[in-house]
Formats: structure tokens, sequence, C-alpha cells
């Protein structure tokens, strides 16, 4: 089977990768000439565990390659993958020029009947305004050539996404035709042989049903930090109400561990776009605006209980970060916390040195040399008036106290994502806040 996918960012180059690791031949497209010759090259853009692996051996084997021209491809493919960002616009609706860019060329190429695949994550009536640009370029060209648009969002998680993919819990397709849900069935029927999990809906409600999967999910992070808060004051334990709460069956355990937020590529991106898709249609989402209020508080938390310790002078201190992606797993830093923390830290008069496994060269992207980059976690708190956990990587589980004490000016640690036991730290001579205790 012979697709395309247009977009070869977080998305569209692990889709592109895994249909090929099972067994279709994959055009990636992307309008990036340099970020193109690279992959040919093997070079991967992004890191995700696993996926340079499969790149590398679908390139070799035949079943994978990129280029700039999707009408070079097009003939020879049944779908094309739209999988081009579809970032905040100032209001914090999705815009949506890339994905119609997209539909203007999949109108002005194809000659045979072809399905045009959203992969992007779009709000409700996308697919309505894709297919209206299709016809519109048909028309302008003169023919009358059948196709067909659907939906189909992904469920991703960064850090994972090559598992996700390859061994999906579920995947979810909109489609409104027979012949185009029948291609559908067949390009994921690899995935599924053991569960055919692929779930058909209109296409509408496969839109709607990715924003709702990411905006439940925020709600529970923004619900536990609110509780964390109260649990600080009136002395409860947020760990020992997550785990009574989350032995519910009709609640269950995940995504109820509180901390400094949440951020990456879709759930701030996605609860803004559900907010404003209710807007648009004359109805208030009280309860989302309410979980990104929360969020947007919870990022400045690890800095506001650093400055209450120093009495809010923190002129002239010097401050460690263990943690810059927005998760582990990851070198992804969109809306991640760490650049709230860094921004207070240096408005206040800060001097910052940071460490990341992965994302240094993303930090120094964004920030550049605003900040000191250590070597190493140890590196990273030599002469530190405190150590500021934010994201929560399996090396900085274990460390070495004894080092980061004597390393450190003073031991002050603020875990912002609640992986260290207090009684120890105290133990150990560590100042220690963390999050809803």
């Amino acid at each position: 089977m012979n697709v395309a996918v247009v977009g070869t960012g977080y998305v569209g180059l692990v889709s592109g990768a895994c249909f090929a690791e099972m067994g279709a031949h994959v055009s990636c497209v992307d309008i990036d000439e340099s970020k193109i010759e690279s992959l040919n090259n093997g070079k991967i853009p992004i890191y995700e565990p696993g996926l340079e692996e499969i790149v590398l051996r679908n390139l070799k084997e035949g079943r994978l390659k990129f280029t700039t021209d999707l009408k070079s491809v097009i003939d020879d493919v049944s779908l094309v993958f739209s999988a081009v960002g579809t970032p905040p616009d100032e209001d914090g609706s999705a815009d949506l020029k890339y994905v119609l860019n997209v539909a203007r060329e999949f109108g002005q190429s194809i000659k045979h009947y072809t399905v045009l695949v959203t992969k992007s994550t779009v709000p409700v009536g996308t697919a309505k305004k894709v297919k209206e640009v299709v016809q519109q370029e048909l028309d302008k060209r003169g023919v009358d050539i059948p196709f067909d648009v659907a939906s189909n969002p992904e469920f991703l998680k960064e850090g994972a996404a090559v598992k996700d993919f390859l061994s999906p819990d579920r995947v979810v397709v909109g489609v409104d035709s027979e012949k185009a849900r029948s291609l559908m069935t067949k390009l994921y029927r690899p995935f599924m042989m053991n569960n055919f999990r692929v779930i058909f809906t209109d296409i509408p409600s496969a839109e709607m049903i990715k924003y709702a999967a990411n905006s439940m999910l925020a709600t529970r992070i923004s619900f536990m930090n609110d509780i964390a808060n109260l649990c600080e004051l009136v002395g409860a334990d947020v760990e020992m109400v997550r785990r009574g709460i989350g032995a519910d069956t009709r609640i269950g355990r995940k995504f109820l561990y509180p901390g400094c937020g949440y951020g990456g590529s879709c759930f701030p991106k996605d609860v803004k776009a559900l907010i404003k898709t209710a807007q648009k249609k004359g109805y208030e989402m009280r309860v989302l605006q309410a979980v990104e209020e929360v969020n947007e508080r919870q990022k400045k938390l690890v800095f506001d209980k650093l400055n209450r310790y120093y009495g809010g002078d923190l002129k002239g201190k010097h401050i460690a970060v263990w943690g810059l992606a927005f998760k582990p797993e990851t070198d992804d830093m969109r809306e991640a916390t760490s650049l709230v923390t860094i921004d207070l830290l240096l408005k206040a008069g800060c001097t910052v040195t940071v460490f990341d496994p992965v994302a240094m060269d993303e930090c120094r992207r964004r920030i550049g040399d605003t900040v000191a980059y250590a070597k190493d976690m140890y590196d990273a708190v030599l002469d530190a008036d405190a150590m500021l956990m934010l994201t929560e990587w399996k090396q900085f589980r274990l460390p070495s106290w004894g080092v980061v004490k004597r390393s450190m000016r003073n031991p002050v640690v603020i875990d912002g994502r609640n992986i260290y036991d207090m009684d120890e730290m105290v133990e150990n001579g560590f100042v220690y806040h963390c999050i809803g205790k």
C-alpha cells in the first residue's frame, strides 16, 4: 500500500516511519529542503526513543523516502495524510493555514481517487473546509476527480510515540464513505492483528474526540494540582490523597500526579482551541477555562516557593535547574514550565545554570546564552543557592545527595515533580519543598 505523509514534524515523521515499519511504502513530504536532505541522510531532527532505528531501517529497505514535492509522488498513492502544524493563533484558536495549504496542493495534484486524511489536531468543522478547498482547486482545473476527506487524530505520547503507534490502544477514524473506510481498514489492520480496535465515527466526532481526550487529561492534572495546593494549606499529604481517590475504579490512578503544570505540544494548545471553538458557537467552557487558569498559575509555583524561602530577595542568587523538557524522554520545550521559571528567575536578578539530558540544544535555541549550560547534573548545582527539579528524568531520581550537598552553597531543593522523599531529604540535611505536602 502506498501512502504520502505531508509534514515531517513530530506526528508526521513518527506516522510515516511506523506505516513503513508495517510494510507500507511511504513518501514523507515537507517544504523544508534542509530537513528533507538531513532525513534522507539519516539525520533525525527530533528526539524520540526508537524512532531513529525505524527511520534508518526503512530508508535502507526502500519503504520510506523523503521529498519536497507532493506532486511527484501523489500519482502512486491512495492515501495522503496531512500532518502539518496547527499552532495557536493570537486568540488561542487553531491556525489552519498549513492544513488548508495541503488541501490546495492536494486538489491541484490528484489524478485519480485519493483520500486526504487529516492527522493534525484540528477543530470540529475543519474537514468541511478542507473538502471545500479541494473542490475549489478541482473546479479551477475543470476536472471531476473523485476524492474523500477523513479524520484520523493521533494520540501519541511524546517519549513513547513509536510504541503507541505500533501498538495503539485504539485508532479513531472519521469517514463519510465506505470506500474511505475500506482503505483505512486495510492500512490499520496490520497494527491490530490480535484485536481490531479501530473506532469508526463520523468526521466531526473524530475531530472532537482528540480535543475532548486531551482536555479531560488536562482537567485531571489541573484538578489534582488544585487539590495539592489546598493540601498544603490544610496540612494534608497529597500523595495519600492521590492514592485514596485513585483506588476508586471510577477515577483510576492515571494523570492524578500533582506537579508544576503541564506543557507540551498538545494539552495547552488543545484546551485553548476547544475553549475558542465553544466561544465561536456562543458557549462558555467554564471548566476548561479554570483548567487553563490553574495550569498557568501552577507553572509559577516553584518560583513562588523559592521566592518565599528567600524572603522575596533573590537578587544575586545562583539557581540550578534540573530538567528543561516539558516531560521526560523528549526534547520538546513547547509550553514547558522551565521557560516560565527561568524567565521569572532572570527577572528577579538570579543567575541560572541548567541541565537536561536531551533538551539543552533546544533550550539554547529558544533562550540563547541567558543561562549557563552545565555538562551534567552535578556541575549544574555547583555553588547553587537552590536546585529546582522541573522534569522527572530517571537519572535525576537517585542522585548522590552527598555530592549535591557538598557542591551547593545552600542546600535548598524545590521539587516540582514530587519525586523525592521528604524524610530522606531532611535526613540528608536539605531544606526541601515539594507540591501538596
